[in-house]
Order: structure tokens, then C-alpha cells, then sequence
């Protein structure tokens, strides 16, 4: 079974790539889907209010990725523990997960920062989504309702598009001038084949 990455910087469309494959019958492992359930941990909780004692990411119970969000994105060095905290965690829910499809040709872990982490070397083949800086502004904006400065923000914190496109082994393009069904459908052939 090859373990296929999928990566591309935020509003790129990975997620939209991910469910073409999905649709393919091929299963997805979404890291931040998991990273997002790993917060309501308890575990998780009692380490957060260690690291960050100042901040309340919890109201009524519920986690604020907002919150969050602004803390890291505005702080390398929180981004840099979070990730120390909830990224082994993710890895080892992958590994569980992908013990349920040992007979599948493939699998995708879909991760937005995939080489941010350097996790290169955990994979057979990585996919990186690719759109213009300006498309990517439009739809973060659009799907998360935020002003163009907070987009650009947190778009500092991930690898400029030129870096990842040369780390890739496969790009597929999504600036609305290529359809993407078909990149999709070249790449899972490719996979397929033992």
C-alpha cells in the first residue's frame, strides 16, 4: 500500500481534491479534521492551559479556533509548541487509522503543512495543490469571512507556493483554468498501478 501526501497552501482546494478522491473510492485521512477533534481531549485541554496559562481557548466547553488562530498566527513561537503538541497525536492516529486499509492500493493523508513539518519522508508521493496567491486570498476570504489582512497573516506562516512546487512529486493545478476531475483521475491510475 503507498501512502500518498496531499498538501497545498490554504484556499488552494486540497480539501476539494481530497473528496475527488474520496469519490474514487480511495481512503482519506484529513489531519486537520482529527487536529480539530484532538482539542476537545481532555488531555489536550490540561496542556493548552499549561502552555498558554494567560489564554481561554474553551467557552462553555466548546474549543475557539479563532482564538487560537489569532494567537498562533500573530506568534511563531506558539505556533511552533502547538505544533509540538498536537502533531505527534495527529501521526498517531494516522498510523491507527491506516491499519484498517492494508489491502487498498493507496491511501492520502491530506495536511496543509505537510513540508512546514517536514514530514516528506513519511510518504511514497506527495500532491501539492497549486493556485495563485491572489486566488487563495479570494477564498479564504470568502469561506472564512475574514479581512484581507488576517488572510495575509496567516498565509506568512506557510512555505511560499514557488518552495512547495519544487518539493512536490505531483502538482495539480486549481486556478479555475484546468478542471480538476482529470488531474485527479491521471494520478489515481498512476497510484493504482502495483
Amino acid at each position: 500500500m503507498k501512502r500518498i501526501g496531499l498538501t497545498g497552501n490554504m484556499g488552494s482546494g486540497k480539501s476539494t481534491v481530497a473528496r475527488i478522491f474520496e469519490v474514487l473510492r480511495v481512503p482519506v485521512f484529513y489531519s486537520d479534521e482529527v487536529a480539530r477533534h484532538l482539542y476537545q481531549r481532555n488531555d489536550v485541554k490540561k496542556e493548552l492551559a499549561l502552555l498558554f496559562p494567560d489564554n481561554d481557548f474553551y467557552k462553555n466547553g466548546i474549543f475557539q479556533k479563532s482564538e487560537l488562530s489569532a494567537l498562533v498566527f500573530s506568534n511563531p513561537e506558539s505556533l511552533q509548541k502547538i505544533n509540538q503538541l498536537i502533531h505527534p497525536m495527529v501521526e498517531q492516529e494516522f498510523q491507527l487509522w491506516v491499519t484498517g486499509y492494508k489491502h487498498e492500493p493507496y491511501v492520502v493523508q491530506e495536511s496543509a503543512i505537510l513540508f512546514e513539518n517536514r514530514l516528506q519522508s513519511r510518504f511514497d508521493s506527495i500532491i501539492h495543490v497549486a493556485a495563485g496567491e491572489e486566488t487563495r486570498k479570494f477564498r479564504i476570504m470568502q469561506r472564512d469571512h475574514i479581512e484581507i489582512d488576517r488572510v495575509e497573516a496567516r498565509m506568512k506562516n506557510q512555505l511560499p507556493e514557488r518552495e512547495k512546487r519544487l518539493l512536490a512529486d505531483y502538482i495539480i493545478e486549481n486556478n479555475g483554468n484546468q478542471l480538476l476531475i482529470p488531474q485527479v483521475m491521471t494520478l489515481h491510475q498512476v497510484f493504482s498501478e502495483k
